[in-house]
């Protein structure tokens, strides 16, 4: 069998696996160690810009719980208690990670990224010269593409179970503003900037300001400019302000990284980045 089968084969009896089980332990860290190096992706973008779930490495992440025992690690005066260890090696990946930051076995960085103290959990991708600013977070499986921002205190959530579920996206050359929130499987276009505070989930409308209309719900358009608002809706008990994403702009492609351009431009709205 292949590993794709061998794990899928697994997960099938995966209520008789136990920490007994060295050759299922070791299929099993056979894919984590594939998502660990960046040769497989939970997630991808195919060439009709549908997100692809490769469920059988969620498989992988899932029967990781059931086949290791806890084990007690030490990092300097640090100490931890988990079921797989933290990456290491920063230097040969060319990874620059500062104190208080950390990644688990089975997350991908890649050459150029940089972590301030921050998390990245299993099965995340993280592209090239992308930064995780301090106390972001980047949760299981959520795909971040390269030259990405993630600003301080931000929060992008981790979706493992079901399997089947589609993870969060942010791609290539977005800028996430202080404390969003992305999470649930929302996406990200190439590009786009998310004011500070923005919270974005497949619950929430995108709405574009200049016509009204509703775009999407929890996917925001590649090369825009994004802030928090809310739109009015009446109930028997009142009138109330529910959350939605607004576009206030459309930019051309790599205007994202004039930051004085897009500071002027939250700024006439009350946001920031």
């Amino acid at each position: 069998m292949s590993l794709k089968e061998e794990i899928e084969s697994l997960w099938e009896r995966r209520d008789t696996l136990g920490t007994e089980d060295v050759d299922a332990r070791d299929s099993v860290f056979e894919a984590l160690d594939l998502l660990d190096r960046g040769l497989e992706k939970v997630a991808f973008i195919d060439q009709n810009a549908d997100v692809v779930v490769n469920e059988w490495l969620k498989y992988s992440i899932l029967l990781s719980f059931k086949v290791r025992n806890l084990v007690r690690y030490e990092v300097g005066p640090f100490e931890f208690l988990d079921r797989l260890p933290l990456k290491k090696n920063y230097s040969e990946i060319g990874v620059r990670a500062l104190p208080g930051a950390s990644a688990r076995f089975g997350s991908y960085l890649g050459r150029g990224v940089t972590l301030m103290p921050s998390y990245v959990n299993i099965g995340a991708y993280v592209g090239e010269n992308t930064m995780v600013d301090t106390w972001a977070t980047v949760g299981s499986c959520a795909q971040i593409g390269s030259n990405v921002h993630l600003s301080g205190g931000v929060g992008i959530g981790g979706v493992l179970e079901p399997a089947q579920a589609r993870p969060v996206i942010v791609e290539d050359d977005a800028f996430i503003g202080s404390r969003a929130m992305v999470t649930e499987g929302a996406r990200v276009g190439r590009g786009a900037v998310l004011g500070a505070g923005t919270i974005l989930n497949p619950s929430i409308p995108v709405i574009d300001v200049n016509t009204g209309e509703e775009l999407s719900r929890g996917e925001v358009p590649s090369w825009s400019v994004c802030i928090s608002g809310t739109r009015t809706r009446s109930f028997p008990g009142g009138t109330f302000g529910l959350p939605c994403v607004l576009v206030i702009k459309r930019l051309n492609e790599g205007e994202r990284h004039n930051k004085t351009l897009l500071n002027d431009l939250l700024r006439e709205h009350g946001a920031a980045i």
